[in-house]
């Protein structure tokens, strides 16, 4: 009987820690796609808030920044009014592929393809890029502490 009742209590406890998982897979993947989306419409709480302090990036260009370089760029396109890059054509939109999540208790990998479209010249551009972002749940907050892209060629 002792048996059963230890058996029991061990699959109610592992019966509620699926829900969890779920839960999890269910808010990173809505934290990417609120991000992509800037949902917030701000780019500084945007990318304050989904990049960590301890954040390791390294772009598709080959470079490797931490988070203050993002929020030292959003800073300055603030005070020029756009992106130094820009002209007056609309923001870029991004959005996510093929994404898999993957939880490691209070880490999680998140690989996918990502679609950006901008318009140049009058000409409607899209590229493709592979990434995967390491995300940490501190304070049951989820955020990025390293980051990969990697461009995939026309």
């Amino acid at each position: 009987m002792i048996k059963i009742t230890k058996m029991l209590v061990l699959g109610l406890l592992l019966a509620c820690s699926f829900p969890s998982l779920a839960d999890d897979k269910s808010d990173l993947n809505q934290l990417l796609n609120d991000f992509l989306d800037n949902k917030v419409g701000d780019d500084f709480k945007n990318h304050n808030r989904f990049w960590a302090d301890d954040l390791v990036y390294t772009s598709s260009a080959g470079k490797r920044f931490d988070k203050s370089v993002i929020i030292d760029g959003i800073k300055e396109e603030k005070k020029v009014g756009k992106r130094p890059d820009s002209s007056d054509n609309p923001d870029p939109k991004y959005w996510a592929e093929e994404t898999d999540i993957r939880l490691y208790g209070t880490t999680a990998i998140v690989a996918f393809k990502l679609g950006a479209e901008w318009q140049e010249e009058g000409t409607t551009k899209t590229q493709f890029y592979y990434n995967t972002g390491t995300f940490l749940k501190r304070d049951g907050v989820w955020q990025v502490i390293a980051w990969q892209a990697t461009k995939i060629p026309q």
